[in-house]
């Protein structure tokens, strides 16, 4: 037996849920590629993809994923045998960095945890030691969706400043961007990227690099520099140089609905709207915590992101039991542990085109997980996370 009819819930950390307005909007045939309506579609996204990242930068569109984003971002400023520094709080720094390995780059990391934020004292006195300028940049990711945590770029932008060190301060805001502020030239950002498949609320397929004039000073030096990602071949004045070949048009169309729904709504709101969810989440979990067995993985509240929670489920049960009851039973689709908390957690998506009902409705359907699978846990958490809106939203 389930009660698993109806529209499904995907309550994972990306690809989200995609509006049906932006649906609709790349339900169309393909357009000439080099006529007006889509080189005037190109110069608007371009110009609003800097928008959001909040800089007087250039932005670039790659048809990729985050992952080519990286790299793009990478190829862009670095050289065979530069050492840069990366900032562990999870998974996805990590793997940037490893990207960088891989290419030739010597790297070294800032050792972390997967339960707590970078701290910007630590990045301020490495760099300070730093005393020949060696590191050439440092990797860090506002939000990482393994851990659930957020990084405070302003503070740590400020550790590079205060350590009077020229590197170049590169930051991941694929599971930031769009739901949360993310202040680029007011931060110090040198270089940010990021991805379309989460706040940004198109499907997955495009990839988002910002750089400010610094960044595209040391580009020129670049000499990992390579045809498809290089910016400057992307600065050209011919449409098709901007994508390196075809535009992926109806990705693009998409994009522009995505959007102009953000605007529409407001980005102050959209922030809002996902600070308020996501107390809501954390409202639950706390109130089921009191049971011992289920729990935050970040362990300091103001450390804990507006997009993503991961809940760790203690004394050996087993998260996938939960994770399969409630999307089998119910159609709610949970995130699972990932890297070191693999097996060990679940994570609760609360970010792009998301609203009280969805979320209210996941929380529900994991409360009545819990019960059905006699997992201990405080009672009363999606009650906990009404009562937090209904306070919150008032008429």
């Amino acid at each position: 037996m389930s009660v698993r009819a109806g529209r499904e819930f995907l309550a994972i950390p990306g690809p989200t849920t995609v509006p049906d307005e932006v649906l609709r909007a790349m339900h169309r045939p393909a357009v000439d590629i080099y006529a007006g309506p889509l080189l005037a579609l190109t110069d608007s996204l371009l110009r609003d993809i800097a928008r959001v990242f909040n800089t007087k930068g250039r932005a670039y569109i790659y048809i990729s994923n985050g992952h080519g984003a990286w790299e793009a971002a990478l190829t862009n400023v670095l050289s065979r045998g530069d050492k840069i520094l990366v900032l562990e709080s999870g998974r996805f720094a990590l793997g940037w960095g490893d990207n960088a390995r891989r290419m030739g780059v010597e790297v070294e990391v800032l050792k972390g945890d997967m339960r707590r934020a970078v701290r910007p004292a630590e990045v301020e006195a490495r760099l300070k030691a730093d005393k020949g300028g060696t590191i050439k940049a440092v990797l860090v990711a506002q939000i990482d969706t393994a851990s659930g945590v957020v990084n405070d770029i302003a503070a740590i932008g400020q550790a590079v400043r205060a350590a009077g060190h020229e590197a170049l301060l590169m930051v991941d805001a694929v599971a930031s961007l769009g739901c949360m502020p993310f202040e680029m030239d007011a931060w110090g950002v040198d270089v940010a990227m990021s991805g379309s498949q989460k706040g940004m609320m198109t499907p997955p397929g495009l990839g988002f690099v910002a750089a400010n004039d610094r960044a595209r000073q040391v580009h020129k030096k670049a000499g990992l520099r390579t045809p498809y990602w290089d910016w400057t071949d992307r600065e050209g004045d011919i449409h098709y140089q901007k994508y390196a070949g075809t535009p992926p048009e109806h990705l693009l169309f998409g994009l522009r609905q995505a959007l102009d729904l953000l605007f529409e709504e407001g980005l102050d709101n959209v922030f809002l709207r996902h600070r308020l969810l996501a107390e809501a989440v954390r409202r639950a979990i706390g109130a089921w915590g009191e049971g011992q067995a289920i729990g935050f993985n970040i362990i300091e509240p103001a450390e804990r992101c507006d997009t993503v929670t991961t809940v760790l489920l203690n004394g050996g049960r087993d998260p996938e039991a939960l994770r399969k009851y409630c999307n089998q039973k119910c159609g709610v689709v949970l995130g699972h542990g990932i890297g070191e908390l693999a097996g060990k957690g679940f994570r609760i998506a609360h970010m792009g085109h998301v609203n009280a009902p969805m979320v209210l409705g996941t929380l529900s359907v994991i409360e009545m997980a819990l019960n059905a699978l006699a997992i201990p846990h405080g009672k009363g958490g999606a009650q906990a996370a009404i009562d937090w809106l209904g306070a919150q939203v008032p008429a």
